[in-house]
């Protein structure tokens, strides 16, 4: 089964990896990090995918189907379990949607495998450290594993919100290493990026705990608890239980003592995300104020923009449409770009002047 699910894996990423080499772009290592950089935004959109359509335990086993490779193999497991349980977590459409989420990932398993060989095999010509490709295939080697702890753990929120923290920072650094083989900014704004270079950090690490706690909604199937807007079931503040919803080392739909999770709960985990809320949003949209200033990046405020106005809109529709499967998708896919969009910043922010790598 494990041969199977590699060879399932390989073969996917034959075809990004024959699209790399088969391109006209001289630098074909920068154009293999691009991809797998879209790649990766592509798994976590279809990790949301999969948690939304509440995929995850599809096939509750790891990292197979019922000890086999794919669901066809699996299909009188599954239909036995759907049979047993008609509206449980298992169904034939839940297992393909979980394998190809895993097939996936093993495809940008092996594409980053790929990237560090080639940065061992060739660094005197790609000119930097392999060892950043290096603690990329670290990276996902652990995003693996909480995959898996993510399964076998029957979706604990914890494992789930951190494989999805996980997925970002592996995009975040794909991210950065694809900035390195990447053309500069006009030259005379650098110094004022560089004065932002501090305010870009902490709107980082803002959105880092914004998206953490928007995972924890979504984990715990929190996002409507919250009725109205803006105020959450008719109050500013309302009755809320902090104690049990934050308490991170328990089952789905339990407290830590194993009890069920009460609303009060589920209120104070979509209450804390939606007042945080209100800090991101008014940080990065000051931050997008001061990169407008900047002439050559001014599309960077845009783009800023308009993703604060696509995170406020799908939120919002989350809560007022009753959690539509393509806002939450778009919310997430939102976050993403966002921290694409505050690496590269920062990575311009962090170059110094007159030695910006240029693109072959």
């Amino acid at each position: 089964m494990i041969a199977q699910l590699l060879a399932i894996g390989l073969l996917i990423a034959l075809l990004p990896l024959s699209y790399a080499w088969v391109s006209g772009d001289s630098d074909k290592y920068r154009k293999l990090v691009w991809i797998t950089t879209f790649l990766v935004f592509d798994l976590i959109l279809f990790g949301s995918f999969t948690r939304l359509t509440d995929s995850g335990l599809g096939c509750p086993d790891w990292p197979g189907c019922y000890g086999t490779s794919n669901p066809i193999h699996a299909g009188a497991d599954i239909a036995a379990a759907e049979a047993a349980m008609p509206h449980g977590p298992v169904t034939e459409m839940k297992a393909w949607i979980e394998m190809l989420h895993r097939y996936f990932a093993m495809a940008v398993g092996a594409l980053i495998l790929t990237l560090t060989l080639l940065a061992w095999t060739r660094r005197r010509t790609l000119g930097h450290s392999p060892w950043a490709a290096t603690g990329l295939l670290a990276l996902v080697c652990v995003q693996g594993a909480f995959g898996a702890w993510t399964v076998t753990l029957k979706l604990m929120p914890l494992m789930v919100t951190l494989h999805l923290l996980l997925g970002m920072a592996l995009l975040a650094a794909l991210a950065w290493l694809a900035a390195e083989r990447t053309a500069a900014p006009g030259r005379n704004d650098l110094a004022a990026l560089r004065r932002l270079q501090s305010a870009l950090l902490l709107g980082f690490g803002l959105l880092v705990a914004q998206i953490a706690l928007g995972g924890w909604v979504s984990t715990n199937y929190a996002v409507l608890a919250c009725q109205g807007f803006p105020q959450c079931n008719g109050s500013w503040l309302p009755e809320m239980n902090f104690a049990d919803g934050l308490s991170l080392w328990r089952e789905l739909g339990h407290t830590a003592g194993g009890e069920l999770l009460d609303r009060q709960s589920l209120v104070a985990i979509h209450w804390l995300h939606r007042a945080f809320a209100v800090v991101v949003l008014a940080y990065l949209a000051w931050l997008a104020l001061k990169l407008g200033r900047l002439p050559s990046l001014r599309k960077f405020s845009r783009a800023l923009w308009a993703l604060l106005v696509l995170q406020f809109s799908t939120g919002l529709s989350n809560i007022v449409l009753g959690w539509p499967l393509i806002a939450a998708l778009a919310h997430n896919g939102g976050a993403a770009l966002l921290v694409l969009t505050l690496v590269w910043l920062l990575y311009r922010s962090r170059r110094e002047q007159g030695s910006w790598p240029m693109a072959a």
